[in-house]
């Protein structure tokens, strides 16, 4: 059981009072820190709890003088099970990250962080130093764990950002920029009423496709603009197109502001007896491999996602080699692929 701590305290806390706090000795709670085995479970579990109690954070000069590199690089993404299986962005990241950390000593942990819980949890094991840096994917604007890293000082870097202020190292693909090309690509080829699905507007990437649709409307000689909104998710995607047939049933072409949404609304255009491209166009947003599977193939906007991860592990090599390195930001061009739906 852990102990209380009556004392008052300013500052920083120490090692000695985590010591005191667990009831262990100041060799015990450092052996912890540097993640050797030579502690027993119910020890490791008492220390633990004590730094995460005191908010302490190891000293990281200290540490790299003692050689107590885990060798371990956390991949965390703060979504479901369901939702990391269906998407093939995910799958796409890891496989980039995988590739570029292959020929280095580096052990990729999966971490899937669903709740205050699970994040405290990942949180704990971060300040213990269990791995060297994190690698953090879809980020919504509302998540602390990037803020709450850096204050530990984690070598961290996001797939994506959570504002246009974001000061964390990022590597991000130009989702303004894609979507006013597909957008003015719909127009080019003669259609007026588009419309467009986003994405969870808590999320700076469907701010920025919105922006980015809203932008190329805006230049559009006599449309309108129709919005309706999603989660990125298929089933979002068929009730949004629904919703947009309803309000407006001469529109002419959508935007979904990313290929599994784009799935969703051509069932739902196919159920409504709505020919795609003849009456509907449709373009989404990814180039995932189901744009290539879907009926007609899927025109849309191709985002390097593979390449995001193997930069991502980049950013994040350098970062470790050198922890005095500035943040990076990194923003990756977008292009348009033509198929056949629109």
């Amino acid at each position: 059981m852990v102990a209380k701590v009556t004392k008052a305290r300013t500052g920083q806390p120490t090692l000695e009072e985590v010591a005191a706090l667990a009831g262990v000795g100041r060799g015990t709670v450092s052996r912890v820190i540097n993640n050797s085995p030579r502690v027993k479970d119910t020890t490791r579990h008492l220390v633990e709890q004590a730094i995460a109690q005191l908010g302490y954070v190891p000293n990281r000069a200290a540490r790299a003088l003692a050689g107590s590199r885990t060798d371990a690089v956390a991949l965390v993404i703060p979504e479901t099970e369901k939702r990391f299986f269906e998407e093939p962005y995910f799958s796409d990241i890891v496989h980039g990250v995988g590739d570029a950390l292959a020929d280095t000593d580096l052990q990729l942990l999966l971490t899937l962080v669903r709740t205050d819980k699970e994040r405290q949890r990942f949180l704990q094991y971060a300040r213990a130093r269990r791995v060297d840096g994190v690698l953090l994917v879809s980020v919504h604007g509302s998540d602390p764990l990037p803020d709450l890293l850096a204050e530990m000082e984690m070598p961290t870097v996001l797939s994506g950002r959570r504002s246009g202020d974001e000061s964390v190292s990022y590597v991000d693909s130009d989702n303004v920029g894609g979507a006013r090309a597909a957008v003015r690509h719909l127009a080019e080829s003669g259609r007026r009423e588009i419309a467009t699905i986003t994405g969870p507007l808590d999320m700076y990437v469907a701010q920025c496709r919105l922006r980015g649709y809203e932008e190329a409307v805006g230049d559009t000689p006599g449309g309108g603009s129709w919005i309706a909104h999603g989660d990125f998710t298929e089933e979002s995607g068929r009730r949004a197109m629904g919703e947009l047939l309803i309000r407006n049933p001469d529109l002419d072409a959508v935007f979904a502001a990313s290929d599994v949404m784009a799935v969703g609304a051509l069932h739902t255009l196919r159920a409504r007896g709505r020919r795609v491209p003849e009456d509907v166009a449709v373009v989404g947003f990814d180039d995932s491999p189901i744009s290539r599977h879907t009926d007609p193939q899927l025109t849309t906007v191709r985002q390097p996602v593979e390449e995001m991860g193997r930069t991502m592990a980049r950013v994040l090599l350098e970062t470790l080699s050198d922890s005095s390195a500035a943040w990076q930001h990194v923003v990756l061009r977008t292009e348009l692929v033509e198929r056949a739906s629109g």
